[in-house]
């Protein structure tokens, strides 16, 4: 038997309720992804705090760095069209 140390890492994602989104819980390792599943709903939603999960690679998780923030969101803050305060809300509308 395969120690788990050997076993891929897998980011668990729960959704508590219908119509909320789901949000990392942490994460496990286990051998395959039907694995990883049963063991997120084991670990995770004990109580019956899931309605639905996400067992995903974390080798398929590409983020960007909080160090890069200024450099890698820096382009959309010259283009203020893509700001609401850019477009004047119409008299009548309540939640635009």
């Amino acid at each position: 038997m395969t120690e788990s140390t050997d076993w891929p890492l897998w980011e668990v994602f729960v959704r508590s309720r219908r119509g909320l989104s789901h949000t990392h819980a942490g994460s496990l390792h286990a051998p395959d992804a039907e694995m990883a599943l049963r063991n997120a709903r084991d670990l995770y939603t004990r109580r019956n705090e899931g309605v639905s999960l996400w067992v995903v690679p974390s080798a398929a998780i590409t983020a960007s760095s909080p160090d890069e923030k200024d450099s890698f969101f820096e382009p959309a803050g010259d283009k203020p069209y893509r700001h609401p305060t850019f477009y004047e809300i119409p008299e009548g509308v309540k939640h635009l």
